[in-house]
């Protein structure tokens, strides 16, 4: 009886860590994924490369800017963007804070948003990125642009 436990427990040991080092592995990969689409979209906006942009967002992606002005729709969002970039110039950088996967297709992306104006001013924002893989790709699906809350 005492062999049959102690068999027992070495195959539910051995499972759970075999299943617990998949996931791992699969959640590594998955950030490391969704790191370069936000690497990717950087990127784009700095480059003001539309075909790469438009290849990284859905079709039906919606953004809310730090203005409040709504973009819904990936024609609506491109030429937002491309205005936005041309109106605010200067180095954008974005650093993300947290990923937070919802499930295996979609995950929550924080990120700290930054403008260096051409004046040498800094402003200093938050976004935050809802991502969904589609056909093996991560793609965003919505952005949010908000500014800090003043202390």
């Amino acid at each position: 009886m005492m062999k049959i436990r102690l068999l027992f427990i070495t195959i539910s040991l051995i499972t759970f860590s075999t299943i617990t080092a998949q996931e791992n592995e699969i959640s590594h990969q998955q950030n490391e994924e969704i790191t370069k689409l936000i690497a990717n979209y950087s990127t784009a906006r700095e480059t003001k490369d539309a075909v790469l942009l438009k290849s990284i967002l859905t079709d039906d992606i919606d953004q809310l800017v730090s203005s409040g002005v709504w973009r819904k729709g990936i024609a609506i969002a491109l030429e937002g963007m491309q205005n936005s970039t041309k109106v605010n110039p200067g180095a954008r950088t974005l650093t993300i804070d947290t990923i937070r996967h919802l499930n295996s297709e979609s995950a929550i992306v924080d990120a700290k948003y930054q403008i260096e104006n051409t004046d040498g001013s800094i402003r200093k924002m938050w976004s935050t990125f809802i991502v969904v893989k589609s056909k093996d790709l991560w793609k965003i699906a919505a952005i949010r642009n908000m500014l800090p809350a003043k202390p």
